[in-house]
């Protein structure tokens, strides 16, 4: 007689739905299935959908695809599928990661790690994260020591111990560049020109770009660092407008802290992300919502990288009630729950305030997204309009948002212009690998590349 298995596909009942595709649709390994189950996850979002079509069957794609709207997923299952499907045959080394997602800031590839852990959960796979700001020796221990299924990392970081032969990429199966434009746009891209020539050759390994934008300068990158892709493309208003209000107050300088203060005690709000444009401003802002009592913390690239990590997970938790951010930080935030989204300066590039409203909505949820135009930044509304294609109402403050706060008020006429825009307070050789010597590389990855056409 033979035991029943501890898990199978009837545990995790999805009913067929017309015009939406299950990821039991796609023949997925038990172990991942385990894992999606536990992650909460029934039905594919539409890059989800569109994508995994293609690249289950192993071929290249670039997606365009706003955050939130399920593309970690998308690339995470790819991989993982590959990695349960294709075991190794032979030894898997201390250094060589099968599969490299690179990723622009340290938050996000922290969250991309987190979720590769959530969706590896059964699978007996090895994640490991390698970002610049936290302990480097940790981290290069690590990488000597334990054989690497799935690594994500910085660009930075990872050139870091590739040139101290720390880290090979030539037996990356699967390569995955996630937010390609914000990479292009913080000057990144010479290091992933490094990084791709590290790897296999395009028609050795899969290659999976995903980007917000498809502008000419990513796309030529995208397909040169490609294998005859896909190209999918996700439209951003499920992200921008279905599930966000978008509220504009028109106020003056000195009355947006006030907008805001008022805004933030009122009971409606749960989870606050706050964004200025620049560094110097966050923080001022978060010393002051501090002052006033209001449990508040600074998320910004100045900000060692373990007190970032801790005041995420401080939010998440609830023990916090407002985030201050600028726009590179604020793209490692994915937390459910985020009520509002207050714009405290409308940003320069309306692509920005797009990405920045979409941390709230998320998940199938609504959310409220605020902003505040003044004399000095209303100019940047038109441009806004014309990416959403649509108006946005704009209208005076409430008056019970425009109630004085007397604390702030007794601070020897210090009120939010001064405080928010005055002066801030206060080699040769690749060596032994880890384990004794390298052997013969492996070459071509098993036999004539994958799905190629």
């Amino acid at each position: 007689m033979h035991e029943k298995p501890d898990w199978t596909l009837a545990d995790f009942p999805v009913p067929p739905v017309e015009g939406k595709t299950r990821f039991h649709d796609f023949n997925l390994p038990l172990p991942l299935m385990r894992s999606i189950q536990a992650c909460g996850f029934t039905y594919c979002t539409p890059i989800q959908a569109n994508v995994l079509g293609h690249t289950l069957a192993g071929h290249d794609a670039i997606g365009k695809a706003q955050t939130g709207t399920g593309k970690t997923a998308a690339f995470l299952v790819t991989i993982i599928n590959d990695l349960l499907s294709n075991p190794l045959e032979g030894n898997q080394y201390a250094g060589e990661p099968r599969a490299l997602i690179i990723a622009p800031t340290r938050e996000l590839v922290m969250q991309i790690a987190a979720d590769a852990e959530g969706l590896t959960k059964y699978c007996n796979l090895n994640v490991m994260a390698v970002v610049g700001g936290m302990d480097f020796e940790k981290q290069r221990e690590r990488i000597r020591r334990e054989a690497i299924d799935i690594l994500v990392a910085t660009p930075g970081r990872l050139l870091d111990f590739a040139s101290r032969r720390d880290l090979y990429l030539d037996q990356v199966e699967t390569l995955v560049l996630d937010e390609a434009d914000r990479m292009l746009d913080m000057g990144f891209i010479p290091d992933v020109k490094r990084i791709v020539g590290l790897c296999p050759k395009s028609d050795h390994r899969q290659t999976l770009l995903f980007s917000a934008t498809f502008s000419d300068d990513i796309m030529n990158l995208a397909r040169r660092w490609t294998f005859e892709p896909e190209i999918v493309e996700i439209a951003p208003e499920s992200v921008a407008t279905d599930r966000v209000e978008q509220k504009v107050y028109m106020c003056t300088t000195e009355e947006k802290f006030r907008v805001l203060y008022n805004m933030l005690i009122g009971a409606e709000t749960k989870r606050v992300i706050i964004f200025a444009n620049r560094r110097d401003q966050t923080r001022r802002l978060s010393e002051l919502l501090r002052d006033m009592g209001v449990r508040a913390s600074l998320l910004s690239g100045d900000v060692p990288q373990d007190r970032r990590v801790k005041t995420l997970e401080r939010f998440k938790a609830g023990e916090l009630d407002a985030l201050v951010a600028t726009d590179v930080a604020g793209r490692g935030i994915h937390v459910d729950g985020v009520s509002h989204v207050v714009n405290f300066t409308l940003p320069e590039d309306p692509e920005d305030y797009v990405h920045r409203i979409g941390r709230t909505g998320r998940a199938g949820a609504s959310g409220i997204s605020v902003s505040f135009a003044d004399e000095d930044d209303g100019h940047a509304i038109p441009g806004i309009e014309k990416l959403l294609g649509r108006k946005l109402v704009c209208v005076p403050p409430p008056e019970e948002l425009l109630a004085p706060i007397p604390k702030l008020e007794r601070r020897d006429g210090e009120g939010s212009e001064a405080v928010l825009n005055g002066p801030p307070r206060g080699g040769g050789g690749r060596g032994p690998r880890p384990g004794g010597g390298r052997g013969p590389a492996r070459g071509p990855r098993r036999g004539p590349p994958r799905g190629r056409r």
